[in-house]
């Protein structure tokens, strides 16, 4: 979500989310896969993440361009036998055996 959405705050990915996220935002820190790129405007000047080299080194990539696009990710993640037919491609279809 940080690398789609960057620069975004914590509470905008918990609104997403819909859980807190401060432990989350901490792994990923110490890990060394996001960072505090800057603050927001908002009330509080909250700190906005961003994805970090080691993001890109750890996940192959030459740069957040290389990221599947969001469309692709909203049809690989729906369960098997959800697809509607804005998204079914006749060539992932494989009958059953009978």
């Amino acid at each position: 979500m940080i690398a789609y959405r960057q620069p975004v705050g914590r509470l905008e990915i918990e609104e997403i989310r819909g859980v807190s996220a401060g432990g989350v935002l901490r792994s990923l820190q110490e890990r060394g896969l996001i960072e505090v790129v800057g603050r927001g405007e908002a009330l509080g000047r909250p700190l906005l993440y961003g994805t970090a080299p080691m993001f890109l080194e750890v996940l192959g990539l030459s740069d957040l361009g290389d990221l599947p696009r969001t469309e692709e990710l909203t049809i690989a993640l729906q369960p098997p036998g959800q697809l509607t037919d804005d998204t079914h491609d006749a060539a992932a279809y494989v009958p059953a055996e009978s």
